[in-house]
């Protein structure tokens, strides 16, 4: 995922109308018994959390590293899970279950007693298609080092990615603590390794700029385009 930050020149511009979403009605919704299941459960964890497909040492993230606003998000984002089945080319913010995360992060602020500040976040949206040449094996070895070394650099909150369907098309996305930790995160001898071998595993990717925002007392939240 870390390899598109080394080609902007690949980045198409998505519509703002077709990320853009608003979760303030459901603001004052009660957590489910599994939403509070989950909290307790989160709320009772240890200082390093799985965050990706990768559970060794070196790929989680340390949440004292962290303040209270990543901490908790990152807490949620451990719930976050894929809707579609068609997930490559399904619309992004229909492709996972991002009221029922929002529902946690508020039960996590209320029993932690914290007044959730509105804050925003930067998410990336990885389109990818391989072509059949491509190993994909290759790439989960490059991936891991990139992601490895992207953890390292710190504010990596989240990393998910897919698995190629019958054309090779996929998605990943990482959720940032900010634009700049993701840009730290891709300058590492294993990311610019990746980044080379992009050109020749790929046939096609793309990248979508986009910023969660959480408002105050989690409120509402919203998934727009990127603006630099």
């Amino acid at each position: 995922m870390t390899v598109i930050q080394e080609h902007p020149v690949t980045i198409q511009e998505t519509p703002l109308a077709a990320f853009r979403t608003v979760g303030a009605t459901k603001a004052q919704a009660a957590p489910s018994d599994e939403s509070k299941s989950y909290v307790d459960q989160a709320l009772r964890g240890d200082r390093y959390l799985v965050v990706s497909p990768y559970d060794e040492q070196g790929h989680l993230l340390d949440l004292e590293t962290l303040d209270a606003e990543n901490q908790l998000l990152a807490l949620a984002l451990t719930r976050l899970e894929c809707l579609r089945a068609d997930y490559a080319t399904a619309p992004y913010i229909e492709t996972f279950n991002w009221d029922q995360v929002i529902d946690i992060l508020r039960a996590l602020a209320r029993e932690r007693n914290h007044r959730w500040k509105e804050t925003s976040f930067f998410v990336v949206a990885f389109r990818s298609q391989i072509p059949p040449t491509t190993v994909y094996a290759e790439l989960g070895v490059l991936d891991k080092a990139a992601h490895a070394e992207a953890t390292a650099s710190g504010g990596f909150l989240k990393y998910w990615f897919g698995t190629p369907d019958n054309e090779g098309r996929n998605l990943a996305t990482c959720i940032w603590r900010s634009l700049e930790d993701a840009r730290k995160g891709g300058t590492g001898p294993a990311h610019r390794k990746a980044a080379g071998a992009a050109r020749s595993l790929y046939s096609f990717w793309k990248i979508d700029r986009l910023k969660l925002t959480i408002r105050d007392d989690v409120s509402g939240w919203e998934i727009t385009n990127w603006e630099a």
